[in-house]
């Protein structure tokens, strides 16, 4: 069966034809890494504006990892979004969702420097931000993401991705003030099922899309 996507490169081509409305508007986009960056270049390229990263990163459960009291995603400051309803349920005690909280602050922090050196987080107060990724799964992170942006002063927040499954996008779209999607099916197995080419992206990649 062909897929709708050769791989992401054509999707961020696709995705920046259906953006031009923004082109003059100096959007700042925004790319969840690593998959991201091979689809939000050719948006960047497309609309003539700045690609960087946002790093978020899961702060997980005890013993649980996969299960997330919250995440924290960068700024200045950096911002954490708690899973209040995880964290009573399982009775997580406050010392262990603050130690979590600040590894995780530290390794996007590391991540920065070892990917991007000394250029800080992007400033996004004000600016219209485009946050693209190659697919949306169950939205948690893109949801956490957009949460932070709202506090960090974002004016007008847009999720670009190849594809989300249908209901995800719903609550997205009201979470949100604008939703791009190529595809957008009610029966959904996993992301790289839509690509031909869903091969890891390795760092190299990453950094020489970055620079360009």
């Amino acid at each position: 069966m062909a897929r709708p996507f050769r791989n992401r490169e054509e999707a961020g081509r696709l995705l920046a034809s259906r953006l031009e409305h923004l082109r003059g508007s100096a959007p700042l986009v925004l790319a969840l890494p690593r998959g991201g960056v091979p689809v939000a270049a050719p948006i960047a390229k497309a609309l003539g504006t700045k690609l960087d990263l946002l790093l978020a990163r899961k702060v997980g459960a005890p013993g649980q990892p996969e299960l997330a009291l919250g995440a924290v995603v960068e700024g200045d400051p950096p911002d954490f979004v708690a899973n209040d309803a995880i964290i009573r349920t399982f009775g997580v005690p406050a010392s262990f969702v603050e130690e979590r909280r600040a590894d995780e602050m530290a390794e996007i922090a590391r991540r920065r420097r070892l990917w991007l050196g000394d250029m800080p987080p992007p400033a996004v107060r004000g600016r219209v931000v485009i946050l693209v990724d190659d697919g949306i799964a169950t939205g948690a992170t893109i949801r956490v993401a957009l949460a932070a942006l709202a506090r960090m002063g974002a004016a007008w927040r847009i999720v670009a991705a190849p594809v989300a499954p249908s209901e995800v996008a719903a609550t997205l779209r009201a979470e949100c003030d604008e939703v791009i999607l190529l595809e957008e099916p009610t029966a959904f197995e996993a992301v790289g099922y839509f690509y031909e080419d869903f091969r890891q992206v390795d760092e190299t990649e990453m950094l020489a899309l970055l620079r360009s």
